[in-house]
């Protein structure tokens, strides 16, 4: 016997499926009841406004992101290596849902939401700054929001294909380039103090 999803599901799936194929602009609540087969009303029993269907989307999203970068983890050893594979998978996760990539970071319409969703972007936050912490030496909360500020450039930029007009360099190389201006390089360097002549 199949599950059928709760109508607050169906709406949520709905909205998901229209921002991610036309953007937020398409999400609204006639075109979310509309895509989710329900009448223009059945929005507001479960979504008082169309930001709390914002919000609740924006939820979804930040729990994905999270949900991959931890996978995206998993598969390194090294402390370095992990903080890599984070910083790729965010990258990564900006040009593959693109509309949802904007949509949660869009403090601006969402900070009144009423959903809270400092809940749930603030303990990402934290996961990604324990994985600085083994590389960051001092001042690792500084460096976290900086290499934090690096990397969703780079992926703003790479998911909008904006890097492509002004380089060729590679999205992952940049990454590259930012934890090693942010925390240093994991290559030994060379002193030639007693090199002699």
């Amino acid at each position: 016997m199949t599950v059928q999803p709760s109508p607050a599901t169906r709406l949520l799936d709905a909205a998901e499926n229209l921002l991610e194929s036309e953007g937020l602009s398409a999400v609204t609540v006639r075109s979310v009841a509309r895509a989710a087969g329900m009448s223009h009303g059945a929005p507001r029993r479960y979504f008082p406004t169309l930001l709390g269907i914002h919000a609740a989307v924006a939820r979804r999203g930040l729990e994905d992101l999270r949900t991959r970068i931890e996978r995206a983890v998993g598969s390194a050893s090294q402390p370095r290596a992990r903080l890599r594979a984070a910083a790729v998978e965010y990258v990564r996760f900006a040009a593959e849902r693109q509309h949802m990539f904007a949509l949660i970071f869009r403090h601006d319409i969402l900070a009144d939401s009423g959903a809270q969703l400092r809940g749930t972007s603030l303990p990402l936050f934290g996961f990604v700054t324990a994985l600085v912490e083994p590389v960051a030496g001092e001042d690792v909360h500084v460096r976290a929001v900086q290499l934090w500020t690096a990397v969703h450039g780079i992926a703003a930029l790479n998911s909008t294909a904006a890097l492509g007009v002004v380089t060729d360099v590679d999205a992952a190389q940049l990454v590259d380039a930012a934890i090693a201006s942010i925390v240093g390089t994991d290559q030994p360097t060379m002193d030639f103090t007693d090199a002699g002549s």
